[in-house]
Parts: C-alpha cells; sequence; structure tokens
C-alpha cells in the first residue's frame, strides 16, 4: 500500500469548496488503474502529498513545519529518504490557507459566544467542533463515509458514558449517605469504647485493691505457715529422739527376756516332756516372728506416732477458721477505732484551741467591758409602767432594748416638737424633704403611721408605677392631704419612721425610701408569704383553719425546697411546733399570718424573713468566695457573670441580668453582650449593690466532681 504522503489527493474542479474562495475539489477518481499508477507515479517524481497552487489540496502546515516533523521521524525505506529531501527541499514561506482561516475564525466566534461558566460549559463546548467536523465531512464527499463512521463511534461513546455518568449519579448520593451513617456509627463506637475503657478501668482499680488485700493475707498466712512449720519441726526431731530410744529399751527388755528362759531351760531340761531340739527350733522361729513384729509396731508407730486424727484436724480446722473471722473482725474495728481516735485527737485539739482563744478573749471583754446594765431601772421612765416594759423587753438583746428604749425616748421628745425645721434644697436632700423653713408637725399616732405606709404600699402594688419610689410617695401624700399639707406629712412621716427602727412596717419603707433596699425585696417577701399561706388554704380540704404538723411540714419543705433542715425545723418552732408535739396536733395556721394594729406580725413571719436575710448574706458570701477577690479590687463584668453561674448553676438569664444590672447600676439593656467590651467597678460597691437588691439562689450547687 503506498504511504499516505504518495497518495493522489487531486480532483476535478468542477464542484467549488463551500466557505472557500478560489479553491476548487476534484472528488471523482482516475478512469483507469493505469492512468491511476501513471498520475502517483508522475507525482513520486514532482511533490509529494500537494495540490497545485490553482485548486488541488493545500499541504499546509506540513511546507510550514515539514523541515522539523520530517526530522523527528524513525528511519525508513529509500522511498521515504527521497520523499523527505523532495520535502526539505520545499520553500518553507507558505501562507495558510482561507479556508483553514475561515473555520478557525468560525470556531474562535462560537466558543466566544458560549458561556462556559455553567455546569454544561463543557458539552456546549463540542458543539462548535461537531459543526466543522460536519463541513470537513460534507465538503469532502470521498471520505464522507470514512468520517461519518469516525463521528458515530465517538457520539455513541460519548452518549455511552453519560448513560454511565447519569448511572452513577445515585450511586453518588447513596455513598454520601453510606458515608455519614458510617461516621455516625464511628463516633457511637467511640463512646462506647470510651466507657468501657473508663469501667474497665475503675475494674482495674478494684482489681489491683483486691490484690493488695490478698497479698496481705497471703504475707500473714505465709508467717502463720512458717512459724507451724517450725513447730512441726521441733514436735518431729522430739518424736524421733523417744522412738529411737523406745526401740533401744524394747531391745533390751528383749534381750533380758532371751537371757531369762535360756537360763530357765538350761536349769530344768525335762520340764517340757518334749524333744528339746525341737523346742530350741521352735523357740528360735517364735523369736524370729517376734522380732520381726516387734519391728513392725515400731515402724507403725515411727511413721504414725506424730498423726493427729482426722476427727481432730477437722475441730482445730474450725476453731482456727473461727479465730481467723475474729481476728480480722477485730482488725476492722482496731481500724474504725483508730481513725475515730485520730478525729478526736484532731478535735480535742481545736477543742483546745478554742478554748484558750475564748479564754484569751474573755479575759479581754472582763478587763475592758462595762458591767450589764440593769435594765429593769427603766421599767420607772417607760410610759404604761412595769407590765408594759417587760412585754417590749420580753425576748429582746441587749441591743434591741437599746434600740426600743431609744424609740421611747424620741417618741416623747417627736411629740413635743410642734415644728420640724425645713432641710432646704440641697442634692443630698431627698426630693420629698426639700423645703426652706419650718414645717408643721402633724404628730399622728404609729398605728396612723402604719395605717398610712399601708395604703401607700396598696396603691404603689394596684397599677405598674413607672416613677422612681420617693416621687411616688409625694405624689401620694398631695393626693392624699393636698399640696399644702403634703410637705408637712412628708417631714412627719419621715421622722416617723425614722426613729422605729424595731417596727417592720416603718423600717422597712424607710430602707426602701432611702435607697438602702429595693422595692423587690418587699415585694417578693409578700408574694412568698402570700404563696404560703395559700399552700395551707389548699392544704386544709375541710376549710376549718386547722393543719396538722405532719401536712404544716409538708407544705413547708415543699415550698422551700433549698432550706436547711435545721431551718425548717425553726419555722416549725415558729409556728407553735415543739419536741414534745406529735404529728397528729392541730395548728391554727390562719393566726400565723396576722398583724397588730401597728404592723408588727407574728413570730413565724418574722423568722421567714431573718432566714431571707442570713440566707442573702450566705449566698453573697459564697459569690465573694468564689470571685476570691478583696473588696477594694475591681472586677469586671464577665468574671461576677460567671462567678454568679458557677455558685448558682440554675439561674435563668433574666434574673442574672438583673443581678448584674444591680450590681454595676447600669439598665439591662446597656449590658455588655460582647465579651470584648468590659466594664468594671469596686468588688465592695457591687457586693453593696447585690445586699441592697432580692437576691437569692434559684436551685442548688452542683457537686464538685472528684478528680
Amino acid at each position: 500500500m503506498a504511504s499516505p504522503q504518495s497518495r493522489d489527493y487531486s480532483f476535478s474542479k468542477s464542484r467549488k469548496y463551500p466557505r472557500s474562495s478560489g479553491v476548487t475539489l476534484d472528488d471523482s477518481f482516475p478512469e483507469s488503474k493505469s492512468s491511476q499508477k501513471f498520475k502517483l507515479s508522475q507525482k513520486r517524481k514532482t511533490l509529494p502529498v500537494q495540490f497545485s497552487m490553482s485548486g488541488n489540496l493545500s499541504p499546509w502546515p506540513t511546507y510550514a513545519s515539514g523541515q522539523t516533523i520530517l526530522q523527528n521521524r524513525k528511519p525508513c525505506s529509500d522511498d521515504c529518504r527521497k520523499r523527505t529531501s523532495s520535502w526539505q527541499q520545499q520553500p518553507i514561506g507558505f501562507a495558510k490557507p482561507r479556508y483553514l482561516e475561515q473555520l478557525e475564525n468560525y470556531l474562535h466566534k462560537e466558543l466566544l459566544l458560549l458561556d462556559l461558566g455553567t455546569d454544561s460549559a463543557q458539552e456546549l463546548r463540542l458543539q462548535p467542533y461537531r459543526e466543522i467536523f460536519e463541513f470537513f465531512i460534507e465538503d469532502f464527499k470521498t471520505y464522507k463515509p470514512l468520517l461519518s463512521s469516525i463521528k458515530n463511534a465517538y457520539e455513541v461513546m460519548l452518549a455511552h458514558q453519560k448513560e454511565k455518568i447519569r448511572a452513577l449519579e445515585p450511586l453518588k448520593g447513596q455513598l454520601i449517605t453510606m458515608s455519614e451513617d458510617c461516621n455516625e456509627r464511628i463516633l457511637a463506637m467511640r463512646a462506647e469504647e470510651k466507657y468501657e475503657i473508663s469501667m474497665l478501668k475503675k475494674e482495674k482499680m478494684n482489681l489491683l485493691k483486691l490484690i493488695d488485700k490478698k497479698n496481705e493475707e497471703k504475707i500473714s498466712l505465709q508467717s502463720e505457715v512458717s512459724k507451724l512449720r517450725k513447730n512441726l519441726a521441733e514436735e518431729y526431731l522430739r518424736y524421733l529422739t523417744e522412738r529411737d530410744a523406745r526401740k533401744i529399751l524394747i531391745a533390751d527388755l528383749n534381750e533380758l527376756r532371751y537371757q531369762r528362759e535360756d537360763m530357765s531351760l538350761a536349769q530344768s531340761p525335762g520340764v517340757w516332756g518334749e524333744d528339746p531340739v525341737k523346742l530350741t527350733l521352735a523357740l528360735k522361729m517364735t523369736r524370729q516372728d517376734l522380732t520381726h513384729t516387734q519391728m513392725e509396731l515400731n515402724t507403725m508407730k515411727a511413721n504414725f506416732g506424730d498423726v493427729v486424727p482426722r476427727r481432730d484436724f477437722e475441730m482445730q480446722e474450725k476453731t482456727n477458721k473461727d479465730l481467723q473471722e475474729q481476728l480480722d473482725s477485730l482488725r476492722a474495728d482496731y481500724e474504725e477505732v483508730r481513725k475515730e481516735h485520730e478525729i478526736l485527737l484532731q478535735l480535742h485539739m481545736t477543742t483546745l484551741k478554742e478554748r484558750d482563744q475564748f479564754s484569751s478573749e474573755l479575759q479581754d471583754i472582763q478587763r475592758t467591758s462595762t458591767p450589764r446594765p440593769d435594765w429593769t431601772k427603766c421599767a420607772d421612765v417607760v410610759a404604761g409602767g412595769q407590765d408594759r416594759w417587760q412585754m417590749l423587753a420580753e425576748g429582746k438583746n441587749s441591743e434591741q432594748l437599746v434600740d426600743v428604749l431609744l424609740e421611747e425616748i424620741g417618741e416623747g421628745l417627736l411629740r413635743e416638737k410642734e415644728f420640724f425645721p425645713g432641710l432646704g434644697y440641697g442634692e443630698a436632700v431627698p426630693p420629698f424633704l426639700r423645703f426652706d423653713g419650718p414645717v408643721k408637725n402633724k404628730k399622728p399616732s404609729k398605728k396612723d403611721v402604719v395605717k398610712l405606709l399601708k395604703d401607700a404600699w396598696k396603691e404603689r402594688l394596684s397599677k405598674e408605677q413607672k416613677e422612681k419610689f420617693p416621687d411616688f410617695f409625694f405624689n401620694f401624700l398631695e393626693h392624699r392631704f393636698g399640696p399644702s399639707d403634703a410637705i408637712a406629712w412628708a417631714y412627719t412621716i419621715f421622722e416617723n419612721i425614722k426613729l422605729f427602727r424595731s417596727n417592720e412596717v416603718m423600717s422597712r419603707f424607710y430602707a426602701i425610701l432611702m435607697g438602702k433596699m429595693t422595692e423587690s425585696v418587699y415585694i417578693n417577701q409578700k408574694e412568698t408569704v402570700a404563696q404560703l399561706l395559700k399552700e395551707m388554704i389548699n392544704a386544709d380540704s375541710q376549710n376549718e383553719g386547722l393543719l396538722t404538723m405532719e401536712q404544716f411540714s409538708t407544705i413547708l419543705k415543699s415550698t422551700f425546697p433549698l432550706k436547711k433542715e435545721e431551718h425548717i425545723q425553726h419555722l416549725m418552732e415558729a409556728g407553735g411546733w415543739h419536741p414534745n408535739s406529735t404529728s397528729a396536733d392541730l395548728l391554727d395556721y390562719r393566726s400565723l399570718f396576722k398583724e397588730d394594729e401597728e404592723g408588727q406580725s407574728e413570730p413565724f413571719v418574722q423568722k421567714l424573713w431573718e432566714q431571707y436575710m442570713v440566707e442573702k448574706d450566705e449566698y453573697l458570701q459564697e459569690l465573694k468566695q468564689e470571685l476570691g477577690m478583696e473588696l477594694y479590687e475591681e472586677v469586671t463584668f464577665s468574671k461576677l457573670q460567671r462567678a454568679l453561674m458557677i455558685i448558682d448553676p440554675t439561674l435563668d438569664k433574666q434574673t442574672l441580668n438583673t443581678h448584674l444590672s444591680q450590681a454595676f447600676q447600669i439598665p439591662v439593656s446597656e449590658l455588655p453582650e460582647d465579651e470584648n467590651e468590659d466594664i468594671m467597678t469596686r468588688l465592695q460597691t457591687a457586693m453593696e449593690q447585690l445586699q441592697m437588691a432580692d437576691v437569692k439562689r434559684i436551685g442548688p450547687r452542683e457537686p464538685e466532681s472528684a478528680s
């Protein structure tokens, strides 16, 4: 077969090539084989694989780069060498055919029009190439079947690959799902392995402890065995000595017996009346048997002389086991007693130190303190005499008695005043007391003042008040007594509540009015008392006003789940319970919430307030310990927030923000949310602000995990 370079590519000039100018193709073959061979031989002699400039197919870019391409080819036949030399002799400077330029321009324009940013860009990119290839197929009629078959083969292969890709798409999603499932299983298996490892570690520690215990028992038993072996060796040695001595003694006795018999036979030969030879032989045989039997007996005694009977062995083993158990029990008791003894010694040393400290403090107090006053002398000064003083002084300590005495004296002085001096309009003066000049004293009774304060609280709680409490108080007085008498009543009420600190209503109203306590403290305390009374009413199914002590205790524990057991017991004692009471005793629970004319509540409600204040102090002290700072140091917002969440993990976000707003004295809406934005204040200031607010524990503190 002729090489491609030697084929005849001449076409007739009857049909012009599409989309070209001046180029015609002859798609007809020569008429005969002889003429075809002649033309091929003529073309081999002239130019290989080219068309004439008048319209034949151009070999470009073979002429442009033929030198380089042919130099890189492998050696071939002489014809190839001749063709190579003929190619190398051709001129190099040929221009690109016009039709090729038109096809390249068309391809370039079509590719520019495509949107290559989509997913189907590569598939659309093939379309211009398909069109170019179709142009070749249509224009080269001679090679159209071959080119069409090539095109169809590629199209079939592309369709096959598309179908395969489309079939693999669901497998891709399934593979992703299976990968996620496998990852979840791996995580679950890792969690299970982690848990099993922790359990195995615990079991390992328990087994190590058991091994140590068994090793101790083994050492103890080995010491006992060595001791028993030593005793056994001594006993065995003693038995061997006795056995040898017994054998020697028996041999001596036998020898003496034989000598005595021989002597008796020699003295009386006719005693037996038988043949002496026969008798001598019989005697000899008997002696041999006796010696053999004696030896066996001695052997038996020697071998089994130190053997203990099985019954005695079992009895001794049982006794030994009982003694061992008693010994173990005594050892355990000894360890417990020893530990208790060490604890008692520590307590004893602590008690000694406390005793010495208290003794020194007592000596200092005795040296520096004044004698205890005789409070009975106050009965002659207080209005009402001895009976009223006993009623006022009942259950009060010295400090409280001083307050009572000051109140009695101050009440008399307050009633003697006709006018109060005005405090002026300075910034330090409360808004409701800003007045210049004398102010008339209205001289109300304590009962009237308490009633007026209760009415003010009712109006304050009846509707939502946005104004500050001092402004509300003055507006209340203006509405109640008119603008002309409002300032007089403000001074009068203020002087009364400042004086009577032992009265609950007055003292709390004064603290809130002067900003020493927030309103939420009073409101929440009232709500707590009302909720407790509601629980008792619900438990009183018969509506008799009576509850058993067991019901009373259950209600207290359910209403105050965070209170200590001793605090619950103190509340029950304040309610009327005593150690001799039984669970069936009845309690008039409504009487626990009554108030007298001056607003004084019963001991039960007073005990609730005292416990609230104590629990608040404990809560704030725990917060201070968690912060681990001195009062003069600066505490940041984030540190205080973190400390509150540690000591009270169940604290909700709203209550937490309220506490932080109170501590830093900024509105809740202005609290920093970004960790980089941090504010700070002195710890002492923050603790004082929290002491004024309604701060209490919401839930129990989580126990610290053992490391």
